[in-house]
């Protein structure tokens, strides 16, 4: 029996890193997952997302352990791909539990070189998704009278970063909207939290890598100031925290910010 049997939970961001190493975990745990991803290169930036065969084989590992996995091809800044992913959901599942709005990018740009494109982007994809995708699943949650969404955040939602204004202002937002949120659906039973990590190992340093012309321990020196000795945290560092506050362990915890940040807030 696991903590989590006959729980659905939608993540965003779902093909590989913090999302994958998630849904994993939920699913160990008896959790059904729907997996919703653009499984492929954007604009902006101009790294690989999540792939299909990503997304494929995430679907394999799961329903290995013998829960569903409903898979979902879909930007979070499309509204009707978002509306679509969610119907399909529901229709497949009855419910959703959980929602962990986790897909996001990162890049650097100077304040006075960035395009509006970029601006628009970064906006867009970090904090207008995860209100498109809240926006069509908490109807569900309030009929339930019941739910859990968690905010990946950043560090950087909670202080500033160099040549990152658009990342730092759209994971500042995301910390506003966890607040407002909270507020706004506890008279439902719909707890809203958000976390905040520090650099993590994931494929995403890769690209920030490529575009910098640095390797990525350089990139995740950047923001150096862990005060545990280590360059980042892991993908399941992120899940592990994911799982208990999506848990009853949890229940009375809303509107709050959890950090895992290796001691960088500290300083």
């Amino acid at each position: 029996m696991g903590q989590f049997d006959g729980k659905i939970a939608f993540i965003t961001g779902a093909a590989r890193g913090q999302g994958r190493s998630t849904a994993l975990a939920l699913a160990k745990e008896g959790a059904g997952i729907v997996a919703f991803d653009v499984a492929k290169k954007i604009e902006y930036p101009a790294y690989a997302e999540g792939a299909g065969d990503e997304l494929l084989s995430l679907q394999r590992e799961i329903e290995a352990l013998g829960v569903r996995c409903l898979l979902a091809l879909g930007d979070v800044r499309d509204d009707k791909a978002v509306t679509a992913a969610v119907d399909a959901a529901v229709t497949a599942f009855g419910r959703i539990d959980i929602l962990f709005n986790n897909a996001g990018i990162c890049a650097y740009a100077e304040l006075d070189k960035m395009t509006d494109a970029e601006w628009d982007a970064m906006i867009d994809i970090n904090l207008k998704g995860p209100f498109n995708v809240a926006r069509r699943i908490v109807p569900h949650m309030k009929a339930a009278k019941s739910g859990v969404i968690i905010n990946n955040s950043s560090v950087m939602g909670l202080r500033g970063g160099n040549r990152l204004s658009h990342y730092t202002a759209s994971k500042w937002g995301l910390t506003g909207l966890t607040k407002a949120w909270a507020i706004e659906l506890a008279p439902y039973n719909i707890r809203v939290l958000s976390i905040h990590p520090t650099g993590v190992n994931t494929p995403m340093n890769d690209g920030l890598a490529a575009l910098e012309g640095a390797t990525p321990l350089e990139i995740a020196e950047r923001s150096a100031g862990n005060l545990q000795p280590v360059p980042w945290i892991e993908p399941e560092d992120v899940a592990e925290l994911v799982l208990y506050l999506a848990s009853d362990r949890a229940r009375y915890a809303t509107g709050s910010q959890f950090v895992l940040d290796a001691g960088l807030l500290s300083v």
